[in-house]
């Protein structure tokens, strides 16, 4: 929580100057413009607390650093597998950890004209790339194609604000996967439960039907789907499997095998 503050302190200073501001009005206007004013100060103050109390719980203590969901989710673990990050990589180090056999490729997809929020600007300062992680583009991953049993975006997909960008990563993330490979995508959505502890934060989320929207734009399917601490989603999304080749069929007699 300490870091999602940190990396967010505008908002949070917002909230804050906010709720202060409305109760200072609310002592010198008048008796009906007073009470919106301490109703305005109650909200953002509720507001500040909720976002800031769920993401205690989610970051802090669910089970979503211990990835216990993806071991449910993938329990022959994923296999060769690639992690994307946009610039704040959180997922490589546990996921190697617990499936130390299991080769791992790591791409870094910060681009600061593409990724405009400052909170990922200022996370990447504090915690630059692990050694050893790739740069990338999410237009061209630096993969050959058909390689990976499973791609992970932890957290990494919605800093593609435009449309055909994320587009074009998941048409990527289809090309490098192998014939029943899985991109996992991880996500707070923009639903019902985000909206009501975050507010209008939960406009910065995509919602369920435009992840699987791209997703079936690459040709990608939903095979399952976890929610995480309430308050986030784990969408897992197969490539197609190759058709079966088709079963062999009896040769029709010939000619000189006929009586005369």
């Amino acid at each position: 929580m300490r870091e999602v503050v940190r990396y967010n302190w505008p908002l949070y200073a917002a909230g804050g100057l906010a709720a202060g501001a409305g109760l200072l009005l609310s002592r010198r206007l008048p008796r009906p413009a007073a009470g919106l004013a301490r109703a305005g100060a109650a909200a953002a103050a509720a507001l500040l607390a909720s976002s800031t109390a769920a993401t205690w719980w989610v970051y802090d203590r669910s089970e979503l650093r211990t990835f216990d969901w993806l071991a449910e989710l993938l329990p022959a673990g994923p296999g060769e597998h690639l992690v994307l990050s946009s610039g704040l990589d959180e997922a490589s180090r546990p996921v190697a950890a617990r499936w130390p056999q299991h080769p791992q490729t790591v791409v870094d997809l910060y681009d600061p004209v593409l990724m405009t929020e400052g909170s990922i600007r200022r996370a990447r300062r504090h915690v630059p790339p692990a050694p050893g992680t790739l740069p990338g583009r999410h237009d061209r991953l630096p993969v050959a194609t058909g390689s990976a049993d499973t791609v992970l975006a932890v957290f990494a997909a919605h800093e593609l604000r435009r449309t055909g960008d994320r587009h074009g990563l998941f048409a990527e993330c289809a090309r490098v996967l192998r014939p029943g490979g899985r991109l996992v995508l991880v996500e707070h959505l923009r639903d019902a439960a985000n909206t009501a502890v975050y507010g209008p934060g939960a406009q910065h989320f995509f919602s369920r039907q435009d992840w699987l929207r791209a997703a079936a734009g690459a040709g990608l399917h939903l095979a399952a789907q976890r929610r995480i601490g309430g308050l986030v989603t784990a969408l897992v999304l197969t490539a197609p499997a190759p058709a079966p080749a088709p079963a062999p069929t009896a040769a029709a007699p010939t000619g000189k095998h006929l009586a005369p």
